[in-house]
């Protein structure tokens, strides 16, 4: 670890990712690899106070003089090593404070050795469900006091225990709230019985394993309805009631023995209970007064509580409960799971084995850590090469001396700070003390200088103007210049001047702190480190700086937060990364121009780009058309294949010449790549056949004339016809009217 600490610090001092910069300060904070030149000549006129800060190798070889040359270093200083004093526990953690001076970015690692001792002592609280179906259970428990202090001595010269029990809450649906019910929650009216009850604490931790026996002969079994049991209310009480328990500076050990799961937070629900756990001790005449008002706590809350308390927590439980505790298991950091006998008979090795288990196992974790600070260990354990968030070593003897490598680095400039690291388990710590190096010390001359015009002090080679007075050297008295144009200089595309982060005097803009206590910063104040993205409530997930907005993400993370390990295996297929056609951001493909899909592989709005493609199809197949004499520089996109048959075609384009041409188009990998089969042949209209078309016309006009008269012929006949019935009308009506004649004539003369 020291070897990779003394690699990453190299990196670090390489490198100056300088952002505005007016002063030593500044340059100091900007980053862990940047230093200052405070030679007073060093910076040309006109140039920017920037100029003094960069990197030692680069100052130097711009003339700077390594005298000059300002570049803080981490400091580390060893407060205290804890002699072991009569009467005292043993020492297992060494030191046992530090004073850490560190430059922001810059990561400094120490060692941390941690020593198992002999005889250090033991508390154990035994939680006990009282449930019915615990009945034969509890009465092997009646006599176990002195054989788990017999036993646990044997170990550390030391122990001590404790009793208490829980059932669960006494509301509907978890327990029988009728009157009689609740005075007697059992089923058999022979058995001794006690009333329903939450959580109660019996017998504070002691060594006397009679009084244990004694205290505990007194409980008795009691009851409710529901399978899960209160079994977390329980073990927040005996975690956060620490007087009331007796818990000392020892190893804290939490038997929990149940035969039932338990509920948590969201199930008071059923019971109207909306008030979530509060984490705080609430022992009325040692019974857990809240039980009825306050919900379940959730497992989170519990396993924080342990952690903050240093309680390993040891589940006995039943064999078809083993598979659940397991799993709660994974979630607490130092407990483990036992199984019980049908009678618990074999609790005493269980709790044992368990110890061993727990105290043989080292994990080095932090508390109390500040923001802006981050920690990661490493150890000379198996597998623990690897830098973590928390340091573990398992099977360590008693005896044994194993070494964590702790690195801490600072993010920025804070007042002065402290943490706490130490094991899991055990009530030892580190005091680490925290202070960030981010000001210059200079030695100047608190007085006007030549250099500042008789209107500054030099600090740090440059120049600290009196109020009225800016520039360079001093030179810009507010006020000589036109107000207007001065503020011009301010505005960034005619906007808001200085993007309302800053004051313009005399044509710069003086930025404004941020809420966080650094400055904006860029010509226009436009910049500033503090509003980047997040991710898990963390800037930059914690992965990464914010430089001007966005986040500058460390070696192997990327994404807009950082928040994304640097990998493109998911964005592969046979090796490619999504199919070219995007890039690959937290191991997903981002793909461009329309391109859908988890490899960018299709597009379902783009079209074959048959006509824009013509030219080149013709120049590449037939040779003609107007890239004739370029087309291997303007097509080198498209590579072609004539074939004799097309079965189907993409592509129906007409060429210079007229003719049809026909081809399909093959995407390759990319943008606008393809490969083109085109038919040998194209489909060119043929020539006017003269013969036909005079023959045609004849036969038409020839045509048209004949339905000319035989239409005149129709017309003809049918006015003859017309003629024809009228004179057959008239002659029928004479003919009539001659009869009619004849008939009156031969009348008269009959008469």
């Amino acid at each position: 670890m020291i070897l990779i600490a003394s690699i990453l610090l190299i990196f670090y001092t390489e490198q100056c990712l300088k952002a505005s910069v007016n002063t030593c300060g500044d340059c100091i904070k900007s980053g862990p690899g940047c230093a200052w030149c405070k030679d007073l000549n060093f910076t040309k006129t006109g140039e920017q106070e920037a100029a003094r800060c960069d990197t030692p190798a680069v100052l130097k070889e711009k003339g700077c003089p390594p005298t000059d040359i300002i570049n803080p270093k981490n400091d580390f200083i060893k407060i205290s090593n804890k002699p072991l004093k009569a009467g005292e526990n043993p020492v297992q953690i060494q030191p046992q404070e530090i004073q850490l001076d560190l430059r922001p970015g810059m990561p400094y690692t120490f060692q941390l050795h941690f020593k198992r001792a002999q005889g250090y002592p033991v508390d154990l609280y035994y939680l006990m469900d009282l449930s019915y179906s615990m009945k034969d259970d509890l009465e092997n428990v009646k006599n176990l006091g002195n054989d788990l202090l017999k036993e646990l001595n044997k170990i550390t010269g030391s122990a001590r225990i404790g009793f208490g029990s829980f059932v669960d809450k006494t509301l509907l649906p978890y327990t029988d709230t009728n009157e009689a019910k609740l005075k007697r929650p059992c089923s058999d009216k022979n058995e001794p019985c006690q009333p329903a009850f939450g959580f109660q604490h019996v017998l504070p931790l002691t060594k006397d394993g009679d009084k244990f026996k004694s205290m505990v002969a007194e409980q008795h079994i009691s009851g409710n309805l529901d399978p899960p049991e209160g079994s977390l209310d329980a073990i927040m009480q005996a975690a956060v009631c620490v007087n009331e328990i007796g818990w000392g500076n020892s190893t804290r050990l939490l038997v929990l023995a149940t035969d039932d799961g338990f509920h948590m937070a969201g199930d008071g629900k059923l019971a109207a209970i909306l008030e979530p756990n509060r984490e705080t001790c609430q022992l009325v005449d040692r019974k857990y007064s809240k039980s009825t008002l306050w919900d379940y706590p959730s497992v989170g809350q519990v396993a924080r509580k342990l952690e903050e308390q240093n309680i390993q927590p040891i589940f006995a439980v039943t064999k078809k409960m083993e598979t659940v505790y397991t799993e709660l298991s994974k979630l607490i950091p130092k407990s483990a799971v036992g199984v019980l006998s049908e009678d618990s008979g074999n609790v005493v090795n269980l709790i044992v084995d368990a110890y061993n288990s727990l105290s043989s196992e080292v994990i080095m974790a932090h508390e109390a850590l500040p923001e802006f600070i981050s920690v990661k260990y490493t150890s000379d354990c198996k597998d623990g090469e690897k830098p973590s968030d928390r340091g573990k070593c398992d099977n360590v003897n008693i005896g044994t001396e194993v070494v964590f490598d702790v690195t801490v680095t600072v993010d920025r400039c804070i007042n002065s700070q402290s943490f706490l690291i130490g094991p899991l388990g055990f009530n030892e710590k580190l005091k680490v003390n925290v202070r960030t190096r981010c000001d210059c010390e200079c030695d100047d001359i608190n007085q006007p200088h030549p250099h500042c015009k008789e209107k500054g002090k030099v600090v740090c080679g440059s120049c600290r103007c009196d109020p009225g007075f800016l520039g360079q050297h001093c030179e810009c008295q507010v006020g000589q210049k036109d107000v207007a144009s001065l503020k011009a200089q301010c505005q960034k595309d005619n906007g808001t001047e200085c993007e309302g982060k800053g004051d313009c005097v005399c044509g710069r803009c003086q930025c404004h702190l941020t809420e966080g206590g650094n400055n904006f910063y860029g010509e226009f104040c436009e910049c500033d480190d503090e509003h980047c993205e997040k991710y898990a409530n963390k800037q930059c997930a914690g992965h990464g700086k914010c430089k001007c907005g966005r986040c500058e993400c460390n070696e192997g993370y990327e994404g807009a937060a950082c928040q994304c390990a640097k990998s493109d295996e998911d964005c592969k297929i046979d090796g490619i990364v999504c199919h070219e056609r995007g890039k690959c951001v937290c191991n997903q493909c981002e793909c461009q121009r329309g391109y859908k899909g988890p490899s960018c592989k299709v597009c379902p709005t783009c079209q074959r780009p048959c006509q824009e493609s013509g030219s080149c199809v013709e120049c590449l197949a037939f040779g003609t058309g107007p890239f004739e004499k370029s087309c291997v520089e303007n097509c080198k996109h498209l590579q072609h294949v004539i074939v004799e048959k097309l079965i189907k075609h993409d592509c129906r384009v007409k060429d210079k010449e007229g003719c049809w041409m026909l081809f399909t188009m093959t995407e390759q990998l990319g943008f606008d790549k393809y490969i083109v089969n085109v038919l040998k042949d194209r489909e060119c209209p043929e020539g006017p056949n003269i013969a036909a078309i005079v023959g045609g016309s004849i036969a038409a006009v020839a045509l048209i004339g004949l339905l000319i008269l035989l239409i005149i012929k129709g017309v003809l006949y049918a006015s003859d016809l017309r003629e024809w019935k009228r004179f057959e009308k008239d002659r029928k009506h004479e003919k009539t009217s001659f009869n009619i004649k004849q008939k009156a004539f031969s009348v008269l003369c009959n008469v």
